[in-house]
């Protein structure tokens, strides 16, 4: 007779598995996009969620799952899959024979999650994705700056507790997050291997996740009993008092507003993914094309509207022909303080913007050039408003400590200070400064003087 455990109907496949930690994990970016676009079309009050995305998105989600944990003890997306999580037993108890119901009502009880477990869930569920979407953006914003040299990378003199940490958390992120992050993927490859071959039928021991491993869960399909629990769960509130009114005080509720809420999001969430397959499907078939097509024929879209074109030539002084044109230098201070032609005008402070001549596009060699410095591009990096920039440069002119700006908001017209004595032989000249009556161009794209969503962020590296 052999001594085999029975087929366990309860143990999910990898393919159930993979697929909600698949949908798990786009979620976030495409809640990042949604919103994304809808900045661009109210910045002012929609860029400092945007800025703080992460941070929100995992409060957000702390709470649903923190909600779907203790009432469905599985995470929102696992629900969804029909999957829910228990406390893995010792091997002895855990090869118990299944019924065709599930596990005897004092078994479940025993794999239900705690409150510790359910926090320990919590912290793998949102904490480690959070902290792993966050290294991952710093990781690839720090890239760029191995490039640059030394002088980038070094800690600098007398540095301050501040300082000291950034230089510390850069040179974590550049010399051993790579292998931490290779051997997290690796861990996680190991262990859907070993859920894959094991020979466990009851599953009992068998991780899919190391972190899974790391709490003592391990995910378990739903059965009849969870289903009937779960009715009955969902029918308490409605027979608690006669006619099913509930009064003005339960819809202040937080326990009662959760539910609601996930509720409405377990059928948001297959109305969305239907959505988006008919969208995918709709921008890919054929019919979508001769209708657009069609639309369009004989439809004259009017010429673009630019509200502002900066000139890439500075106009040219009418010569006086009775003196000699002679050709004086002029150093960069004084070219950066003169003020450019037709800037753009800030809707928030109605003030001029300073920024740069596009370079002209009729020739190649200055496409090569950044804007900035008027020097071959290093390390190019594109802004968001497509125009291509040296690294250091457009970091600088976005941080607002760029030589130019400074140079251009110090100097302005020459001013003739003069004492309380009209007789004075000496007098005081200085150049009056800019500040209050220009913008610096900090934050915005040193071109266009368009607003860069995400500051130095926002920055892409051009690979050639």
């Amino acid at each position: 007779m052999s001594s085999e455990p029975p087929l366990d109907p309860y143990k999910p496949s990898l393919f159930e598995l993979l697929s909600s930690t698949q949908l798990s994990s786009l979620l976030p970016p495409s809640l990042h996009y949604l919103l994304t676009v809808a900045t661009h079309r109210y910045p002012r009050h929609l860029l400092p969620i945007l800025n703080s995305f992460h941070e929100l998105h995992a409060l957000l989600f702390l709470a649903i799952e923190h909600h779907y944990l203790t009432t469905y003890s599985s995470s929102f997306v696992e629900n969804f899959y029909s999957l829910k999580r228990e406390r893995a037993l010792p091997s002895a108890i855990g090869s118990l024979k299944l019924t065709a119901e599930g596990a005897n009502a004092s078994l479940r009880e025993a794999t239900k999650l705690t409150t510790k477990d359910i926090w320990k869930n919590l912290a793998v569920l949102v904490g480690i994705p959070y902290l792993k979407r966050r290294l991952d953006e710093s990781a690839e914003i720090n890239a760029p700056r191995a490039l640059l040299g030394a002088n980038y990378t070094r800690m600098p003199p007398n540095p301050t507790l501040r300082q000291r940490f950034l230089h510390y958390y850069r040179w974590f992120l550049t010399n051993v997050y790579p292998s931490v992050n290779a051997a997290y993927y690796f861990s996680i490859l190991a262990f859907n291997l070993r859920y894959l071959f094991s020979n466990s039928k009851s599953g009992s021991g068998v991780y899919s996740d190391p972190f899974l491993w790391l709490i003592g869960t391990r995910i378990r399909r739903l059965s009849q009993a969870d289903f009937q629990a779960f009715e009955a769960l969902a029918n308490a509130p409605s027979s608690a008092t006669p006619g099913g009114n509930l009064g003005i005080r339960s819809l202040l509720d937080p326990r009662l507003a959760m539910g609601r809420l996930g509720a409405g999001l377990k059928l948001l969430l297959p109305t969305s993914i239907f959505a988006l397959k008919f969208l995918e499907w709709w921008h890919a078939s054929d019919f979508a094309r001769q209708l657009s097509k069609k639309a369009t024929e004989g439809l004259e879209l009017p010429p673009p509207i630019i509200s502002y074109t900066p000139s890439a030539t500075t106009p040219s002084k009418p010569s006086n022909p009775s003196k000699p044109e002679t050709a004086s230098p002029t150093s960069p201070e004084d070219k950066s303080s003169e003020e450019p032609t037709n800037p753009p005008i800030s809707t928030l402070t109605h003030l001029p913007i300073y920024v740069v001549p596009a370079p002209p596009s009729s020739s190649t060699e200055s496409l090569e050039n950044c804007p900035i410095c008027l020097q071959e591009i290093t390390t190019p990096t594109a802004c968001q408003t497509g125009y291509v920039y040296c690294y250091t440069c457009i970091h600088r002119w976005i941080e607002g400590v760029h030589d130019l700006q400074e140079t251009f908001m110090k100097g302005g017209a020459e001013v003739v200070a003069s004492g309380e004595k009209e007789d004075a032989k000496e007098k005081e000249t200085y150049r009056e400064t800019r500040e209050g009556k220009w913008e610096s161009g900090a934050g915005r794209c040193a071109v266009s003087g368009r607003r860069v969503l995400g500051g130095v962020g926002g920055l892409r590296r051009v690979l050639v």
